[in-house]
């Protein structure tokens, strides 16, 4: 851009430009991120999880995070229906669960030791973090549903190592950068 020069608004044309989705995809999966399961318990469907890189906070004041899923996710319904969820921030030693509640499955919960949060949400052991949320806002993002949480009650340990994903694979932390 040419020093002093204001930007022009975007215009139809420019909008309806497209973007080959697997390059997109590609190029979004340079961005490093940690791996978190999702938890709820909905009044009818029972306990419902997914596997979500899509986590970001939003606000310290009030405290806001939130997280994404598919419109087309079987799950959708019963998140958007549920009293509140909980993310849970995943250990590198937690991968195995990474990719059980990332898949369709209906058995995830076999086996699955958690603890119950202020809403119902499962609270997984051993994790990095979990924020145990009430359903604060929704909005849509394209194909995929934007859910917001207010932070009611959390649990962090520093210790450990965090489950990483970049460039299509399972990451740990590696040096400092200097």
């Amino acid at each position: 851009m040419v020093q002093g020069s204001a930007a022009k608004p975007a215009t139809a044309d420019i909008v309806q430009e497209s973007i080959d989705p697997l390059r997109f995809r590609g190029a979004l999966g340079l961005f490093a991120t940690g791996v978190t399961v999702v938890t709820a318990t909905h009044p009818t469907a029972g306990l419902i999880g997914i596997t979500a890189n899509s986590f970001s906070s939003v606000s310290l004041d009030p405290p806001l995070v939130l997280f994404s899923i598919a419109n087309k996710a079987r799950s959708l319904s019963a998140f958007l229906e549920a009293p509140g969820f909980c993310v849970n921030v995943l250990r590198k030693e937690q991968r195995a669960l990474s990719a059980r509640f990332a898949r369709q499955s209906q058995d995830k919960w076999t086996g699955v030791a958690y603890t119950a949060g202020r809403f119902g949400a499962p609270i997984l052991p051993q994790t990095m973090a979990a924020f145990d949320c009430l359903h604060h806002a929704q909005y849509e993002g394209g194909d995929h549903r934007i859910i917001v949480g207010r932070v009611v009650d959390m649990e962090h340990n520093v210790e450990g190592e965090p489950l990483l994903f970049f460039g299509g694979r399972y990451r740990v932390l590696g040096e400092e950068a200097e």
